[in-house]
């Protein structure tokens, strides 16, 4: 059994179905980086005998790139009029200028080998994605659901839901205070969430608070989700041992580093584990008491 997967029409209801594409994990390396995730394409196509969109693109996709050395969030418009093309991009907000250039740098490739020449078109990488559509092209709310991935390990025992709802909720406390994109660890649960850069801050939080109730719902006890909206992502992986690092780099789906998934094993839960290795000292020191007093007995019979 392979992890849950749903896909949604992008930007419009004029968008073909995404084809599913799975990033194992996001891990640190440029390959893990530019792995894709999804894509949307417009069904419509541009009806250019001039070529004037063509070259409208070819412009957007040169600015874009060129502002990826500088920064992780940059908007434009190519052209005017009817035929201007609006597009962004954007890079997780823990990329490297270096890794956020080497992965934006693809996506003008990317969206053209995928959607060729539709209107309005977005594909999303493992740390950046790229999106562009034609001037009045529909938009879709902010919270809109485009893709999901939920872990197919599951967790069992008691204590799991509780500690992914506080883990969850860190998400958009972080976002609020760090400009729209938050990482870090909480309770062996690790936490990514970004917003889109000129999301308002308030918006920021609404939109990162619906991907929070879409993980619980979509991905339950899924030990690792991906929950991507219109306008921000989150993701989070629980590590049974403990999150490795403080890292976004190091995050994780399921086998971390490895990018395997594991579609057996069950997680157990461990709840207290304070008060359970008192308890297993409890046990061995009335066991040796008892063995001591068994001993003494028979030292009294002879």
């Amino acid at each position: 059994m392979g992890p849950s997967e749903s896909p949604k029409n992008l930007l419009s209801f004029f968008l073909l179905p995404l084809t599913l594409f799975t990033v194992p994990y996001l891990g640190s390396s440029s390959s893990d980086h530019t792995n894709m995730v999804y894509k949307g394409c417009a069904d419509q196509k541009f009806q250019d005998p001039s070529g004037i969109y063509s070259q409208n693109l070819k412009t957007l996709f040169s600015t874009l790139t060129s502002q990826s050395s500088a920064a992780k969030f940059f908007n434009t418009t190519a052209g005017e009029s009817q035929s201007a093309i609006s597009g962004l991009f954007q890079c997780r907000g823990d990329l490297s200028n270096d890794d956020c250039k080497d992965c934006v740098i693809r996506l003008p490739d990317v969206l053209q080998k995928v959607c060729g020449k539709a209107i309005a078109a977005r594909v999303q990488l493992g740390a950046c994605y790229m999106r562009y559509e034609v001037v009045g092209f529909r938009q879709v709310p902010s919270t809109e659901l485009l893709y999901k991935v939920c872990g197919s390990t599951q967790a069992s025992g008691t204590g799991f839901g509780d500690r992914l709802d506080s883990a969850l909720g860190e998400i958009a406390k972080g976002v609020q205070s760090g400009n729209g994109f938050y990482a870090g660890g909480y309770e062996s649960v690790y936490v990514l969430g970004q917003c889109e850069g000129d999301l308002a801050s308030g918006d920021c939080v609404d939109c990162v608070k619906s991907a929070v109730e879409r993980a619980k719902s979509e991905c339950s006890t899924s030990i690792s989700g991906q929950i991507y909206l219109q306008q921000c992502y989150i993701s989070y992986t629980y590590y049974p041992n403990g999150v490795p690092g403080n890292s976004a780099s190091e995050t994780g789906e399921e086998d971390m580093g490895t990018g395997k998934r594991n579609t057996q094993k069950t997680v157990a839960i461990v709840v207290g584990g304070v008060a359970g290795l008192g308890f297993g000292i409890a046990c061995l020191l009335f066991l040796k008491s008892a063995f001591k007093k068994k001993r003494e007995g028979k030292r009294g019979g002879y």
